[in-house]
């Protein structure tokens, strides 16, 4: 199993039951300690009509689908002209899938496109969103080389990791990011919502993990002494 990059924390569920594989820095909201447990969320995204420019699509609160093969593991992603990726949930992990796009299109029009959600055939096949349910917005702005900023309606620390994934990852996959980096080198800046000061600052890896910039390398598994 894959082991997430955020460093070691102190085992065992924190107070809200998670596990504490992610790191204690979620948001600085949650930093300061004024966040609650926040509740968990999954469910495909139902498409709605007019979403433009911003993504305000809604988001119907329903599990995977027992139907049919399920998606397997993670690809690595990279931008392709005249398409955008979209990250779902696999039964296995982060899985990107590719939406048609419009000459010109960046990490604006492929985070509205993982808004709309998986289609009624990729449910089929266990493909999910671990975004909120809801009508939201998410606006991305690509100026700097190599480098997105994404403004969310969300504190990072409501959201499941899964959903982080899902934000990053489609954004540093997007096509039309100055520099002509791969995803994996791109910088996403998080700016959460009502948290004046800086954003915080993610990468996507090729197996579709968010990580903090500049976050260690997790250490080496131990192997356990024969006896």
């Amino acid at each position: 199993m894959k082991r997430v990059r955020y460093g070691r924390l102190p085992a065992g569920p924190d107070r809200c039951g998670r596990s504490r594989s992610w790191p204690a820095r979620l948001g600085r909201a949650a930093r300061a300690g004024g966040l609650g447990c926040p509740a968990a969320r999954s469910g495909p995204v139902a498409l709605v009509a007019g979403c433009v420019l911003l993504a305000g699509c809604g988001v119907p609160g329903t599990g995977p689908e027992g139907a049919g093969d399920p998606a397997r593991g993670a690809r690595p992603a990279t931008a392709t002209a005249g398409y955008v990726r979209a990250y779902f949930v696999a039964p296995n992990g982060p899985w990107p899938v590719a939406r048609p796009a419009a000459a010109g299109a960046g990490p604006q029009q492929a985070l509205e496109a993982l808004l709309a959600g998986p289609s009624s055939d990729e449910r089929a096949r266990g493909l999910v969103t671990a975004l909120p349910p809801g009508p939201h917005r998410v606006r991305a702005t690509a100026d700097r080389p190599g480098q997105v900023d994404a403004y969310l309606p969300w504190l990072v620390a409501e959201l499941p990791h899964a959903a982080v994934n899902q934000l990053v990852c489609t954004a540093a996959a997007a096509p039309g990011i100055p520099g002509g980096r791969r995803s994996a080198d791109v910088v996403v800046r998080l700016h959460e919502s009502g948290l004046p000061g800086e954003p915080w600052q993610v990468m996507c890896d090729d197996t579709g993990v968010a990580a903090p910039l500049g976050a260690p390398p997790p250490a080496p598994d131990t192997p356990s002494p024969r006896r």
